[in-house]
């Protein structure tokens, strides 16, 4: 079974590795949604895998450091793709929650990615 809990954070950023002249090389900001995706045996007594309000709680010192700032400027997001906030988050969670099975990125409604810990 996989269950995933969804957070919103607003952040600004630029790609420092663009070619010059393209539109991501320039300071602009996102709506980032995340989606933490944990697998596991639904347990038997609970009735789920992980309560939702834990992994609310486990993720809010991520959020506090990602909502309305300059991703740049946050030790190991020096290039913020989409990609690289992916396995960065992945990184900060595993060791808290170890069902995790994937992380989801929309830097925009259309374009993200998915890292499962490659």
């Amino acid at each position: 079974m996989e269950i995933f809990k969804e957070f919103t954070f607003e952040s600004a950023h630029r790609l420092p590795f663009v070619p010059e002249g393209h539109k991501c090389g320039r300071l602009h900001g996102h709506s980032f949604k995340v989606a933490i995706h944990l697998s596991g045996e639904v347990d038997a007594h609970t009735g789920w895998i992980r309560d939702f309000s834990e992994i609310k709680a486990i993720f809010k010192p991520l959020y506090e450091r990602l909502d309305h700032n300059y991703l740049n400027d946050i030790p190991g997001l020096e290039n913020p793709t989409s990609e690289v906030l992916a396995k960065w988050i992945w990184n900060e969670l595993k060791p808290l929650l170890p069902e995790l099975s994937a992380i989801r990125i929309h830097e925009t409604c259309t374009s993200g990615c998915i890292y499962r810990g490659e």
